[in-house]
């Protein structure tokens, strides 16, 4: 990307030249032995013991002092103290390394190895007497400079999202905190999977690129086979794939799959996303909401050490077990209306009522979607499993075994938003075709996110499916409650942006 270098990076280019100059690689090849980190280097710290320690990381601070100097490197870990003097880095005539390169050519961002001992200065603060600075690699670009006083205040900070966002690799140096986010992004990873491990599921993998995309209700991305000369779409969901595994013999199966919605953004959606989907012979949506609570007990436990996280101003508790209450119910509470029985006419008039607006495009299942949408689903702040939903708002789950006009679904709310969906997975291919081709009506009425119909799904159900429970669950957004976030976008590395307005940057 082409720009117009500033002074900084001008002189950072002539020291990058003088370096070379010198005969010094400031790219050098060769591996860089390290021994230690800071973070154990800390914690381990014994007065008794002269700790010899090979580290390496990013030259965050300088303060010349003569002939002796005190610096702060920053590894993967965390930050400490360097102290450095010119006659033990250049006991021969020659100081070049500390009077040149290091109190000239080095600069804030630069990497650097260092070999020495772990000391405690006299102010009690644990450092490295470094014998031994190596130049790893240069930086040809300054870091923002944030500065926190010693009353904690922060000044000059990297905050705009923007360039946060745009930008992680800067944001991941700079702003304390923002890899916490990502490490217990990953011990949540980790925490599902030993959950489901222990308990005998297979983890595996279904196609991303799909020729019909289902499983879902969900505008795709679509793209093209050249080979093949046929359209393809990103993967909206793997439930089909997964439940096909299911009808041929594995009794358990998980998947966490990267999504993909040609869909809106916002604070809660990207359009890649990580789901988790879950499928278990011989189970019911009974069976899975205590197994999903027990699973949200253990992640909060495993992450955070409690059962309980802080979202703004919301203390929000995942001990199990939670709340339960009924689709019908819900919109009865926050409504007053009771919906059971009610046609499509029925219910635009409620939604008129109501003031929410809607299309002709919608079904059934839109119109009570929408109702429970603008007026139920955000006052559910505690882990609340809404159940048993309309039939036509479920085209892929069993009828319920006491009303052939609900579904035996759940979806878990938490902090006002939808978390995870289940089902007792519909294994009727005859009901199946039928749902389907309800679908296609909704398609043919306008609704670009009716589901496709998909007739080697119905042939592989013909072959027999067993009972089953499936529930999906976005990753996104579990971390988001795991780490108090309050927008997917801090939870993913990379969150989908706009191109860069110019490329003078």
């Amino acid at each position: 990307m082409n720009h117009e270098l500033n002074d900084q990076e001008l002189f950072r280019r002539q020291s990058l030249a003088t370096m070379r100059e010198m005969g010094i690689d400031p790219y050098p090849a060769a591996e860089y032995v390290v021994n230690a980190h800071v973070d154990e280097v800390k914690a381990d710290f014994n007065d008794e013991e002269k700790r010899e320690v090979s580290m390496a990381g990013r030259l965050m601070s300088r303060r010349i002092m003569g002939k002796a100097s005190f610096a702060e490197l920053k590894d993967s870990t965390g930050r400490i103290q360097l102290y450095i003097s010119r006659d033990e880095i250049c006991p021969d005539e020659n100081k070049d390394l500390y009077n040149t390169v290091f109190k000239k050519l080095l600069d804030i961002g630069d990497f650097i190895g260092v070999k020495g001992y772990v000391f405690r200065t006299q102010t009690g603060e644990i450092s490295i007497h470094v014998s031994q600075l190596t130049v790893l690699s240069k930086a040809l670009r300054p870091l923002p400079i944030v500065k926190t006083d010693k009353d904690g205040n922060v000044h000059d900070a990297f905050e705009d999202p923007e360039l946060r966002f745009r930008q992680r690799y800067v944001d991941l140096v700079v702003n304390e905190g923002v890899k916490d986010i990502f490490v217990k992004r990953n011990k949540v990873y980790t925490s599902m999977r030993e959950y489901f491990n222990s308990n005998g599921y297979m983890e595996v993998e279904t196609p991303v690129l799909q020729s019909i995309p289902g499983g879902a209700s969900a505008r795709p991305f679509i793209t093209h086979h050249n080979a093949l000369d046929i359209p393809l779409y990103l993967r909206i969901a793997n439930e089909l794939y997964l439940k096909r595994l299911i009808v041929g013999g594995f009794e358990g199966v998980y998947e966490f799959s990267k999504n993909f919605r040609n869909e809106g953004m916002d604070k809660t959606h990207n359009p890649e996303f990580t789901c988790m989907e879950i499928y278990i012979s011989y189970k019911d949506y009974k069976w899975m909401m205590e197994f999903t609570e027990k699973m949200l007990e253990k992640i909060c436990l495993d992450v955070n050490g409690t059962t309980e996280v802080k979202m703004g101003d919301n203390i929000i508790s995942f001990k199990a077990p939670f709340a339960r209450k009924t689709m019908t119910e819900a919109i009865k509470d926050f409504t007053g209306i009771d919906i059971t029985g009610m046609d499509e006419a029925q219910l635009r008039d409620v939604c008129k009522q109501l003031h929410i607006e809607v299309d002709d495009s919608m079904g059934k299942g839109k119109l009570i979607d929408e109702i429970f949408g603008e007026k139920c689903e955000g006052n559910y702040i505690q882990p609340t499993f809404i159940t048993d939903y309309p039939i036509e708002m479920s085209p892929l789950c069993k009828r319920h075994r006491d009303n052939p006009e609900l579904t035996e679904r759940f979806e878990l709310m938490v902090n006002g938003k939808e978390l995870a969906n289940a089902y007792s997975e519909l294994n009727d291919p005859i009901d199946q075709l039928g749902r389907f081709q309800e679908q296609l009506r909704l398609s043919e009425k306008g609704d670009d996110e009716a589901m496709f119909i998909d007739m080697d799904f119905v042939r592989a159900l013909e072959y027999g499916m067993p009972p089953t429970s499936g529930m999906g669950i976005g990753m996104d957004r579990l971390v988001m409650l795991m780490t108090g976030q309050t927008t997917i976008q801090e939870v993913l590395f990379f969150p989908q942006m706009k191109p860069e307005k110019s490329q003078n940057s």
